[in-house]
């Protein structure tokens, strides 16, 4: 199994897991749908997360998943 493909595997048990088959369906055809921008979306949702808070995330990130200059490690 490629990684796109466990992925997409893991979030939509994530998804199923906490809002529902339902609601899970409803948010996949919400964002394929014309109507959703995610480039408004994501600048709207990081706007309002405050800086510190931000900066937190972002430093324990770093620091559980360093650099080691061998490409992409996602």
């Amino acid at each position: 199994m490629n990684s796109e493909i466990a992925l997409a595997d893991k979030c939509m048990r994530i998804l199923c897991e906490q809002v529902g088959t339902i609601n899970t369906e409803r948010f996949i055809h919400y964002i394929t749908s014309n109507r959703f921008d995610y480039t408004e979306w994501q600048r709207e949702h990081y706007d309002s997360i405050p800086d510190e808070v931000l900066s937190k995330d972002i430093e324990a990130f770093c620091k559980a998943h360093p650099f080691n200059g061998k490409g992409n490690r996602l």
